[in-house]
């Protein structure tokens, strides 16, 4: 096995700490990404595409702990490295695409709050964008032959930043929104560093009300519920007009939608999942990519899911042609389902957790021949076939590794035989000496 993997300690604490705990890592998720080669191509496709001005949808279903997450995280880290602008958010029930009383508002909130880009991976990279962009347009103007010292300059960034807003200026809330980025570069220019938190605190839809907003800034205008969705397609076309490959958007936990006790209220929510659909796949939403992540519930069922809705379900029910019963899903149309990892991904998996376990905290004494014997077991219980999920696995198998460093003389069988007897060795997983890890 090939043990040369080299994970920075700050991110390997991370990595260990959410695996154990079956959390996503936002950090470091590279490390573990093992499979789904398809499903990353296809959302690679995507990325493609936004790059070169178009825009697209993807519902990524599976059950929990199969994967949805961690392929977010992973597309997110990519995205951000590839000169996109992202932004992610969990549905909770605050958080929602529509609702009368602040939801949808704060669900673009956690997006603003969440954005990313390489600069600022982290998060919070509002004024890392605007800053990068004042930073380009002064360097365009300097090679110019205009000094930051000359009289001509202000005026010449001025035009070159109204070019530019101008070009977006035809979306809904687009001038209000156009004035405010102006406005921020001013207050830049001119060391207003109130007057630079006051538009931000705009852009990230911290505006209570429309006097407040007209009294600071002059604006007409803020995000609400209403038109949250609006400035989410201005960004990502401006994004695009100041260098970006465009705006990303992972909406998470979509579960919550399914949820949602009130009929009214779930229907206003596939409401705007159906603006949001249609806009990106009829060409409306330039450089607009929507990524939403949900189980299997959320999609299909008949009464309270996406499939309630008829107009959504027309669109993303399965063909003749291409059933979720088939093994192999085509990775053409909106929806991209998650089947299980195959047994020598998932031991390729197992592998990757021990090497990583030694690095972040010491050597552990397993054989691969052990590894193997795990994965039997985990496999080889009832329903595991097409139940067992990810993290499961991991965090079973942490545990284990962690009873072996603190009780000296403990083997990895000696753990999981006394939960149930060893069951049959199941002959479909590999060799693990044939995993490169």
């Amino acid at each position: 096995m090939n043990e040369q993997i080299k994970v920075p300690k700050r991110i390997l604490t991370s990595l260990l700490q959410s695996l154990s705990a079956g959390v996503v890592p936002r950090v470091g998720a590279p490390y573990i990404a093992i499979g789904r080669t398809a499903e990353i191509s296809a959302l690679r496709r995507d990325l493609d595409a936004i790059s070169d001005g178009g825009s697209s949808t993807r519902f990524i279903i599976g059950n929990y702990g199969s994967g949805k997450s961690f392929l977010i995280q992973l597309m997110r880290g990519y995205a951000v490295e590839h000169g996109f602008v992202c932004a992610d958010a969990d549905l909770s029930p605050e958080r929602r695409l529509s609702s009368s009383g602040g939801g949808g508002l704060a669900t673009y909130r956690e997006l603003i709050k969440n954005l990313a880009v390489k600069s600022s991976p982290d998060g919070g990279a509002l004024p890392h964008l605007l800053s990068r962009w004042l930073s380009d347009l002064s360097f365009e103007i300097e090679q110019s032959g205009v000094g930051t010292d000359s009289p001509r300059f202000d005026s010449e960034l001025s035009r070159r930043v109204y070019e530019t807003l101008r070009e977006i200026e035809t979306g809904v809330g687009a001038f209000d929104f156009s004035k405010v980025v102006s406005m921020y570069f001013s207050a830049v220019r001119s060391l207003d560093a109130q007057r630079e938190q006051d538009c931000l605190r705009w852009l990230r839809g911290e505006f209570g009300t429309k006097t407040e907003a007209r009294a600071t800034l002059g604006v007409t205008g803020i995000i609400n519920d209403d038109n949250w969705y609006d400035y989410i397609k201005l960004i990502a076309a401006f994004s695009r007009r100041i260098g970006y490959g465009g705006l990303v958007v992972f909406i998470d936990e979509c579960v919550n939608l399914y949820k949602l006790p009130n009929r009214i209220s779930r229907e206003n929510n596939y409401e705007k999942i159906l603006s949001i659909f249609n806009d990106t796949l009829q060409g409306k939403a330039e450089g607009l990519c929507v990524v939403f992540a949900g189980t299997p519930q959320f999609l299909e069922d008949r009464r309270r899911g996406l499939f309630s809705y008829e107009a959504l379900r027309s669109r993303l029910n399965d063909t003749m042609f291409g059933g979720g019963a088939r093994e192999t899903q085509p990775m053409f149309g909106p929806i991209i389902r998650l089947k299980r990892l195959s047994d020598d991904e998932l031991l390729a998996l197992v592998a990757r957790v021990t090497v990583l376990f030694a690095q972040g905290y010491g050597d552990v004494d397993v054989t691969p021949e052990e590894m193997r014997d795990f994965l039997y077991f985990m496999l080889s219980r009832a329903g595991a076939d097409t139940m067992i999920t990810p993290r499961e696995i991991i965090r079973s198998y942490l545990t284990a590794l962690g009873i072996i460093m603190t009780e000296k003389g403990k083997r990895l069988p000696d753990i999981y035989t006394k939960v149930a007897p060893e069951p049959e060795r199941k002959k479909a997983v590999v060799d693990p000496e044939s995993i490169e890890i």
